[in-house]
Formats: C-alpha cells, structure tokens, sequence
C-alpha cells in the first residue's frame, strides 16, 4: 500500500510515517500543507491519503478542502482524515461527499497503533471507519422527528459499531452477545430511522452515514 501524508507537525507526521512503516505501508509522500497534498496525490497516485484537518495557513479547514480537491483530482481516493477535536461540520461534510473509502479519527485514536493501522487498511479498502466520538456527538445532534432520541442505549452502541465498519460478527463479539441479537437491533435501527432494508453490511453502513451527514 502507498500512502501520502499531509500533517503540519513535523513529530507528528514523522511519527506516522514510522508507525505505518512498521505495518509495512510505504509512505510515498509526507508534506506540511494542503497544496503539496494535491500536488503528492497528482505525483503519486496514491492508495490512501491521511490528512490533518487543520493546516496552515489560517489552520482552519485547509486539510479538509485540500482532501477534497484531492479527490476531485482522482476521484474515489481513499481519505482518513484526522482531528484534535470532534468537529461536527468537517466530519458531515467528508461524509456528504461519498462514504465510501472515507474515515474520521481523532489523533488520540493514533495511540492505538493496532485500531490506527486497521482504520488505514479499511478505509484503503473501500470501507469507511467514523470515530467513535463523532458517531455520539452527530447522534446527539441529528435530528429527524424524534427517530434519534427514540433509539435504545444499546442501539445507539450497535450503530457507532456499524459507522466503524464493524461485521454483525464483530459487533457481536465486541458486546459479549449473539450474532442474532446484534440483528435484531440493526432491523430495529432502520426500522426506527426509516431506512429500507438492504443486506450488504458495507451498504447498511453507508446508509447510516448517508443519514447522518444529510442535513
């Protein structure tokens, strides 16, 4: 796997370039702000591009408008993005553009080298990975009548898992209960939520994320 970092912290991005190098990802391209990451990606043709949010020069959202242009450039780049804190309005917006191969992590998730390392594989894969805190906060905010606030507790744990990219298999296993019972809570999910059935799992999880980031 070829990967393209933009990350302004020198210690950060150096230690991103070690951590997927110890996974054995190459990392063809690691730069400091938005306009050398269209330039790697357009160089480089990377299979994922890991960007911070915010970069110079106003360390607003330039990260977040560089991925995108990125992947206006070569559309269907794989993009894990990566936050300080739960920004609502990047993470809807990423989403809104096309779930697939997308992901949202807060940097403290990058501690985690084993999570960190199987977001990259997911999200290089096609698959999309919400970090668990930005699932809750758009949860808590979104609203569609009264169909969030009429979730369970536990349904609300089983759809963070499902934002993840997690399999009913691994959802179960997280929640010490039967592959049955994660079922039975994601019929009740989209019941709720007034999604149609569809049984791809990679489907289910868009359709989740589709809603979320609809506004």
């Amino acid at each position: 796997m070829r990967v393209v970092i933009a990350e302004d912290s020198v210690l950060l991005r150096e230690g991103l370039v070690r951590l997927l190098a110890d996974g054995g990802i190459d990392t063809v391209a690691a730069v400091g702000d938005g306009e050398a990451l269209v330039e790697a990606v357009r160089e480089h043709d990377p299979d994922l591009a890991v960007v911070d949010v915010r970069m110079p020069p106003s360390h607003t959202d330039e990260g977040l408008r560089a991925a995108l242009a990125a992947r206006a450039l070569r559309p269907g780049l794989p993009v894990l993005v990566l936050s300080q804190y739960v920004e609502e309005h990047y993470a809807t917006e990423l989403i809104g553009r096309g779930a697939a191969a997308v992901g949202y992590l807060l940097k403290e998730r990058v501690a985690d080298i084993t999570e960190f390392l199987e977001a990259v594989r997911r999200v290089a894969a096609g698959g999309t990975v919400l970090d668990p805190d930005v699932v809750t906060q758009l949860l808590s905010r979104r609203r569609h009548g009264q169909a969030v606030d009429s979730l369970t507790a536990r349904e609300r744990e089983v759809l963070g898992f499902m934002a993840q990219g997690r399999s009913n298999t691994a959802i179960a296993g997280r929640l010490g209960v039967t592959e049955g019972a994660v079922e039975k809570h994601i019929s009740g999910i989209f019941g709720k939520l007034g999604l149609g059935p569809a049984p791809d799992d990679h489907r289910r999880v868009l359709a989740v994320l589709a809603y979320l980031g609809h506004t």
